[in-house]
């Protein structure tokens, strides 16, 4: 099943098939949201820890390996590639917005200099890579993304990341209300599971963004 046609959700199961893609490398950014330390570490409890390994998993054989190989494309065809991380400028978190003060999994407390909160080391940002710190789960919400994207030139961004129901799924809704083309790409991005995974995808596709495999993200270059 082709991206025209997968992840239709009920308001768009009959909907005609969109029209192909064609990305300009000059016009297109790629925004690798969250692949962060803190979220392949171990929880609390052994018992919690066997909870999320299918997450770990997934990240591990398919996210991280994927996004490698989708940030090398993009590089080679000179397409902008920009990273947003969850960090808080002030080491008490005094800065973060509420919903990553609220106690429960969303709960964060990632000082931007600590080791935890940095892209892990085989996604890691080149020198003069854009890396945006957010206090929130949208990456144009309270941060200068829209302005650097805008003074860019950017009209088309493709997102791969974590969570798709929460960060990614936030920052795709921002972006297609600033009129950006977006793309998620489903083997590039994880939920903690992959029924989260599969029901964000189908509610955000043809709305807010067109979702397509790794391979099929690649073919949209001119």
């Amino acid at each position: 099943m082709s991206w025209k046609t997968a992840y239709r959700s009920f308001y768009y199961a009959n909907a005609e098939e969109p029209a192909d893609i064609k990305l300009d490398p000059q016009t297109t950014a790629l925004l690798v949201i969250d692949i962060q330390n803190t979220y392949l570490e171990d929880k609390d409890t052994p018992e919690e820890t066997a909870r999320w390994q299918p997450f770990y998993s997934r990240m591990r054989d398919t996210v991280i390996p994927n996004t490698a190989k989708l940030i090398a494309e993009c590089r080679a065809r000179g397409v902008e590639v920009i990273y947003a991380r969850i960090a808080c400028l002030k080491n008490d978190g005094r800065d973060r917005s509420l919903s990553q003060k609220k106690p429960g999994f969303n709960y964060l407390l990632l000082p931007k200099d600590r080791e935890d909160g940095q892209i892990v080391p085989e996604l890691a940002p080149l020198a003069d890579e854009i890396t945006i710190i957010k206090t929130t789960d949208s990456a144009l919400t309270g941060t200068n993304l829209r302005l650097i994207l805008h003074n860019m030139g950017i009209k088309d961004v493709i997102c791969a990341g974590i969570f798709t129901d929460q960060c990614v799924s936030s920052t795709v809704r921002s972006l297609a209300d600033e009129s950006f083309g977006v793309i998620v790409v489903d083997d590039c991005s994880a939920a903690a599971t992959m029924e989260l995974h599969r029901r964000e995808l189908e509610i955000i596709n043809m709305i807010y963004c067109h979702v397509v495999q790794l391979d099929e993200a690649v073919g949209f270059f001119n």
